[in-house]
């Protein structure tokens, strides 16, 4: 059984790899038209849709490793909070998403929208590659 949740937590960490790419994805997004632009962003929220479905996943294969396993408290709890973070940091960055898509449809302004996804984008990879590092490197905590 436990072969399996691990299975799963690494197919939750693949969904998650969206997060990584997504700063670079912005930014050659600055360069397309206003159609693709608002295509990019779409398809943006929908890719973060499934990364917050590969948040559950990790949350879920996670917490059932982590009652099965020898984890320090402190790893837990650092473990647990970018998890969060995480999870907040996805679900803040869909209103943007949305009124940016939604604004380049009513040809408004939306570098207020833009600035908040690339800022959001950029705290997502940087979570998401410090929690690697911690998965990683359980044993310095």
């Amino acid at each position: 059984m436990e072969k399996v949740f691990f299975l799963l937590h690494m197919i939750g960490t693949l969904a998650l790899g969206f997060y990584l790419v997504l700063p670079f994805i912005l930014s050659r997004a600055e360069k397309l038209s206003v159609p693709a632009r608002e295509g990019t962003l779409s398809a943006v929220g929908g890719f973060n849709r499934f990364a917050q479905y590969g948040l559950v996943i990790q949350l879920l294969t996670g917490g059932y490793m982590m009652t099965q396993g020898d984890y320090s408290v402190p790893w837990m709890i650092i473990v647990v909070l970018l998890l969060l973070a995480m999870f907040a940091l996805g679900g803040i960055i869909s209103k943007p998403l949305r009124l940016a898509a939604v604004g380049m449809r009513e040809n408004r302004d939306v570098s207020s929208e833009t600035g908040k996804i690339r800022t959001l984008s950029a705290l997502l990879a940087v979570a998401l590659v410090v929690m690697v590092f911690f998965m990683v490197y359980r044993h310095i905590i």
